[in-house]
């Protein structure tokens, strides 16, 4: 800490907040420690304190950290199996709320804590800088954050400040926009470069996260411009590798977003595993895997849902976890972690699923069987398919909505129907809400409907469509099954027209004839049941799909007249709503039964009769339809009606709240003023207490008079240059007891004359001569503190050497001078 703050400018314009390993129950002296080598104001961090630039904050023992718009937070630290991860939890949270503009430091110390924070900071397009592990004193913690992140900076503590502002001269302050011409120009130079340098194509992912990392690239070797960097480029290959692996920083952890796997464990996955067959085999897909934390996870929580059924199917779990990074796939098969991950995983599950071993946890073997890791590139490479689940989070906020609609439909096009994609909490369906029903669309979990092919063809990876077009023609048609032959038949020929369409009307199927009951209508192709009925069949299809989508019970209709006075017939309309099989529950079912001519032409034979019959049956379904429509009015009114209660109360609850609000942002705001004038005087008194510290020590040395304080228990607390003349004592002997020293007085009594003091706290003075012949006149007195509380003796030692040889030279005068007389 010394050898970085010296060196750092006291205007840099940065704040900085440095994060210990701390003993709990001890009071840390940090910041007095920090102030004496920095003009920069040092202060131990307070809750709610906000962070201003050109300050240093510390943190306090016993306390974890944390950063909400740009004001500190204390919290009380939580420990698991004995680690506490401070660094870890402080540098997420700076990553949060600050982006690209926070910065991780790691210095000298032991263990991995730090290094899922830095992941963290690199994903939002931090800075990441590292002492050199070999000029650390513990390098554990250099060592780790250099294997999990590419650092841009590693040097020496004191050569860290110099470098860093070095490098922040190159970052713009503002990044530059990156459908500039110019820039793009230069940034499609870039994408060839890793094209042609890793294989993988960048040409659809953002450009402006492209231009992000590029720019911190820049930053890191003082580059000005993107040429000068694109010609960097072309003569370093091994940079085009380090910004490959940068474009692929993938921040991952073991149950990231607890709510998303929280729901699953208890409602998704055994609702969805209850669905399926006895002994199937779930098929799952994890593209953009990293280094395998969330393909484990799902692995885990697998079990744990399979635990909470009441029947058990013998069913069994196979993951596909694949990534474009070879080294992060490595490092997935190995299934080893840092110990950090109990900030993650809970005490129980690192028990049940994980194996100790000495420098952290590796995945147990029923969880590792599970998972299949294959490095794989989602945009170029054949997909997987016939897949039950699909868990692709956070991978496409990486790329241009273009690409992102083409991955979505691949994912539509691998999943079976009912089959589950989970995506990251900002990532969107671009589209096609048709093909997915929401499970849960706050934590973004689809469950993909009967919809047998999204709008248009689905565009294939390469060598997928190069494979299909090369086998079509080879393969020999293998003859089809009778009974299927058989059924088709039945179907086309005798069984009643039918048409299968979701809640909205979408047909998604149609059996036999259906163009007496429906027609195309005009303009853009709409595949809508509403759209295309017939005159007769429009205006009751409405009401009828309503009535049966409340249940499973089949809605008839009879002797329905379609079409007009001069061209109708009559169809009997029967429509359900599907329960069974599963991949179509929800869905209905609309069947068309004609009505016999026979009938018909009895109808007209009697006509007053049949055309009175014919008024009685519509009038008779319209009041149907005006019933069921006032008590579908009525149930919207009430709907309505509580809604608007409830906006209400929650209008007046916003404004209390507001109103609290106000009231705590004054009392907050006159509090940090307080804060801040308390801080003052502390560091006042704290310079007031170094200068009287250093004029009592002056004063001491100048009196020339040997002085040697010693606590209750007999140790040395304290002592003065001339106390070495007299006793064998150095700084490192402070703390041990006084008569453990050699000294040179002659005075075998001190030891009792010491504990005489402290009992009856009467001085007892004595002259006292040295093996050297010296004398010195040794007073013993009580230390008395402010509050007049005894705290140890204070024995002094004063030379009286000359006065003693004066004495003695009177007494030989004298008794010289009495022989004479």
């Amino acid at each position: 800490m010394e050898e970085f703050f010296s060196k750092m400018p006291v205007d840099s314009g940065m704040a900085f907040v440095v994060i210990q390993h701390l003993d709990p129950t001890h009071v840390g002296i940090m910041p007095e420690l920090l102030q004496r080598i920095t003009g920069m104001k040092v202060m131990q961090a307070t809750d709610r304190l906000i962070v201003k630039p050109n300050n240093v904050y510390v943190i306090p023992p016993n306390k974890s950290l944390s950063l909400l718009h740009g004001a500190l937070h204390l919290f009380d630290p939580i420990e698991s199996r004995g680690l506490r991860l401070p660094i870890d939890i402080f540098f997420r949270s700076l990553a949060e709320d600050q982006h690209e503009n926070s910065i991780g430091i790691i210095l000298s110390g032991m263990g991995s804590d730090g290094s899922l924070g830095l992941k963290a900071i690199k994903e939002k397009n931090g800075m990441v800088l590292v002492q050199t592990p070999s000029t650390a004193k513990f390098d554990g913690m250099p060592t780790s954050a250099t294997e999990s992140v590419i650092a841009d900076i590693i040097a020496p503590a004191n050569e860290l400040p110099a470098k860093l502002m070095a490098s922040l001269k190159y970052i713009p302050l503002v990044i530059a926009d990156s459908n500039t011409d110019i820039i793009k120009n230069y940034l499609e130079k870039i994408i060839i470069l890793l094209r042609e340098h890793t294989g993988h194509d960048f040409s659809l992912y953002k450009k402006n996260t492209l231009i992000r990392r590029v720019e911190r690239r820049k930053s890191v070797h003082q580059i000005e411009t993107l040429k000068n960097y694109v010609h960097y480029l072309q003569e370093n290959p091994a940079e085009v590798e380090i910004l490959f692996k940068e474009l692929l920083i993938g921040v991952t952890s073991f149950f990231r977003d607890p709510a998303v796997w929280e729901m699953l464990k208890e409602k998704v996955l055994p609702d969805f595993m209850n669905e399926l067959p006895e002994g199937r085999e779930i098929r799952v897909w994890i593209p953009g895997c990293s280094t395998g934390e969330e393909a484990y996870s799902l692995a885990i929580v697998f079990k744990e849902a399979l635990g909470k059924m009441k029947t058990r199917k013998n069913q069994t779990l196979q993951i596909f976890a694949t990534d474009i990074d070879n080294d992060a796939i490595d490092k997935a098969r190995k299934g080893f972690f840092n110990k950090n991950i109990t900030a993650d995983v809970s005490p129980e599950r690192i028990d049940r699923y994980f194996n100790a071993e000495k420098d952290g946890y590796r995945v147990a073997s029923s969880i590792r069987e599970m998972i299949i890791f294959a490095p794989q590139n989602v945009i170029k490479d054949p997909p997987f398919t016939k897949l039950d689940i699909i868990s692709c989070r956070n991978m496409l906020i990486y790329m241009e909505p273009e690409l992102q609609k083409k991955i979505i439909a691949l994912f539509q096009y691998s999943l079976n129907p009912q089959g589950l994609m989970i995506l990251g909490t900002s990532e969107t369906l671009w589209g096609y809400r048709d093909e997915f029903k929401a499970q849960d669309i706050k934590l973004k979990i689809f469950k993909r409907t009967a919809v047998s092919a999204v709008s248009g063809a689905v565009e294939l990876p390469g060598a997928l469509l190069r494979y299909k077009s090369e086998t079509e023609s080879k393969v020999p048609m293998v003859a089809e099954n009778i009974q299927t032959l058989a059924d088709q038949v039945l179907l086309q020929k005798f069984s009643p027209p039918s048409v299968l369409v979701n809640e909205k009307g979408d047909i998604i199927y149609i059996t036999g004839r259906t163009g007496k009951y429906l027609e195309p209508a005009a303009g853009k192709a709409n595949l809508n049941i509403h759209a295309m009925a017939r005159e007769g069949l429009r205006e009751i299809l409405p009401g009828t799909l309503r009535k049966a989508s409340q249940n499973y019970d089949p809605v008839k209709y009879p002797d329905i007249k379609i079409g007009s006075d001069s061209d109708f017939h009559f169809v009997n309309l029967t429509v359900q709503r599907l329960e069974a099989p599963v991949p179509l529950r929800g869905l209905i079912m609309i069947i068309f039964n004609d009505v016999l001519e026979a009938v018909q032409h009895k109808s007209e034979k009697k006509k007053p009769m049949g055309e009175q019959k014919e008024k009685d049956n519509e009038l008779q379904r319209c009041y149907e339809e005006l019933r069921t429509a006032r008590e579908e009015m009525q149930t919207s009114q009430e709907e309505l009606r509580s809604a608007n209660e409830e906006l209400q109360s929650t209008n007046e609850e916003l404004q209390s709240t507001n109103e609290e609000l106000t009231t705590s942002k004054e009392e907050m705001q006159s509090l940090n003023e307080e804060l801040q004038t308390v801080n003052i005087e502390l560091q006042s008194k704290v310079n007031n207490y170094i200068h009287v510290n250093d004029d009592l020590n002056n004063l001491l040395n100048s009196t020339e008079i040997a002085t040697l304080f010693i606590d209750k228990e007999f140790n040395i607390r304290r002592f003065t240059d001339q106390v070495k003349n007299i006793i064998k004592i150095r700084e490192s002997d402070i703390g041990r007891p006084y008569t453990d020293l050699v000294t040179n007085l002659k005075y075998p009594e001190i030891d009792n004359h010491t504990r005489q003091v402290i009992k009856s706290l009467v001085p007892i003075e004595t002259a006292i001569t040295t093996h050297d012949g010296r004398w010195f006149n040794v007073r013993i007195m009580p230390y008395r503190t402010l509050d007049d509380r005894i705290d140890g003796l204070v024995i002094t030692f004063n030379d009286i050497t000359l006065a003693k040889k004066l004495e003695f030279e009177l007494r030989k005068a004298n008794q010289a001078n009495g022989k004479k007389g």
